[in-house]
């Protein structure tokens, strides 16, 4: 079945139509979201059109246009343009949503206000926090921000895309490309697997003599059986994966010299991209909601184990089966939202239900994808049940899979932005 924009929206509107209660008291109950991603720009979203003024919503989002990180696969093998994957908050300011471009750097859960860089605050009565991903120093010897513009991670869109996408281009013929791949959990399991099979789907264009070598720290990955039968079917030889049992946990850089050392043995690189250990966005940190390099929640409203009154959507929340994904977060938002809403103002707070699909292409027209259902258990978010593609499967539904994505896509940056 296609997935297109109005099935998307129709099946997901239909889980907030609720009554709406103004609260009572003086003025409106106030929500502050921070990040304007997936999980936050749909919370803000459905939390402002679903009560219908009742409840002030602001967003805090420092960027104004915001890169979706799925899909940048897609451009960088050239399927999309940068733009393509660029979306402004003018639709989410028309619906009513206060939209504030700044940093927040600092949260009082006691005095209940938000801290901007620009010196202002924000008081808040509920605060949902969707910061998206942080690294974790030191993840990879040899590695830290500094060097992001010699060995990009390209795993927040935007700048550092375009700046893979150019050093990819700028390869010298029969060159090497190297991935450091990230340990579990990280952003979007199947990731760093769709980029490599774009990165190769480029080369064999452009340079077809290149040489591409994961390093990877994990014995296996998401959708692995589909993306190897698809290298070796479209990418012969070009394509070398080094798990832990090769030497592919124990990889330091030399981001001047530009060499990986993989268990001893140095790679002279022409393209490293370094993808560290990952952790919840640090503003997360700052609240005082992790614990560790995650946000624990409840998973029936996404409220965190610390504040009932902080709620941590997406990458940033550790909350049992589900991956951290963009479809991830806008399915935890609109539980979210529901949640807020009928805290706030009264309004019926429908039982928690989730769902994920993940969609990779890993070369013209050969789309695969996973996913599953959830629901919320006392522990966690348990998945119910679940899907994945198969290897073998024909060109036509492989290319149906692909329009299913571009369908998707469609659907979900809408109801992230209006």
């Amino acid at each position: 079945m296609k997935l297109d924009r109005r099935m998307f929206l129709g099946a997901t509107a239909a889980t907030l139509a609720a009554p709406m209660v103004n609260a009572a008291g003086h003025g409106r109950p106030r929500v502050v979201v921070v990040g304007g991603g997936a999980g936050g720009a749909t919370a803000a979203r459905y939390i402002a059109k679903d009560s219908d003024g009742a409840v002030d919503v602001t967003l805090i989002e420092p960027t104004r246009t915001y890169y979706t990180c799925f899909f940048s696969n897609l451009y960088l093998g050239g399927f999309k343009e940068i733009d393509d994957i660029g979306h402004s908050y003018g639709g989410l300011a028309a619906s009513g949503v206060n939209v504030v471009h700044d940093w927040a750097v600092d949260v009082d859960r006691a005095g209940k206000t938000v801290s901007l860089a620009g010196g202002g605050s924000m008081p808040y009565d509920k605060l949902i926090l969707s910061p998206g991903i942080d690294f974790v120093d030191g993840s990879v010897p040899g590695w830290d921000l500094s060097a992001q513009n010699a060995m990009p991670h390209a795993y927040k869109a935007g700048s550092q895309t375009e700046l893979l996408k150019a050093q990819i281009m700028a390869m010298p013929e029969g060159g090497t490309y190297v991935m450091v791949a990230p340990p579990n959990p990280y952003r979007c399991p199947p990731g760093p697997y769709e980029r490599i099979s774009m990165v190769a789907h480029q080369l064999k264009a452009n340079n077809p003599t290149a040489k591409i070598i994961i390093a990877d720290p994990k014995p296996k990955f998401s959708k692995q059986g589909l993306f190897e039968e698809g290298w070796e079917k479209h990418y012969g030889g070009m394509i070398e994966r080094l798990g832990p049992d090769f030497g592919g946990e124990n990889v330091s850089v030399d981001p001047g010299a530009m060499t990986v050392d993989i268990d001893g043995e140095v790679v002279q690189a022409d393209v490293c991209n370094v993808i560290p250990a990952m952790k919840a966005g640090r503003i997360a940190e700052i609240a005082g909601v992790t614990d560790g390099n995650w946000a624990p929640v409840n998973a029936a409203d996404m409220s965190t184990k610390a504040d009932p009154d902080v709620y941590v959507l997406g990458d940033a929340s550790s909350q049992g089966d589900m991956p951290k994904s963009g479809f991830s977060a806008n399915s935890q938002a609109k539980v979210c939202a529901n949640a807020v809403r009928g805290a706030l103002t009264g309004s019926t707070v429908f039982p928690a239900r989730f769902s994920n699909t993940c969609w990779s292409l890993i070369d013209t027209n050969d789309g695969v994808k996973v996913g599953a259902t959830y629901e919320a258990t006392e522990e966690k978010i348990a998945k119910i049940d679940g899907f994945v593609s198969q290897t073998g499967e024909d060109a036509a539904l492989r290319k149906a899979t692909y329009e299913e994505s571009e369908g998707w896509y469609a659907g979900i940056t809408a109801d992230m932005f209006g």
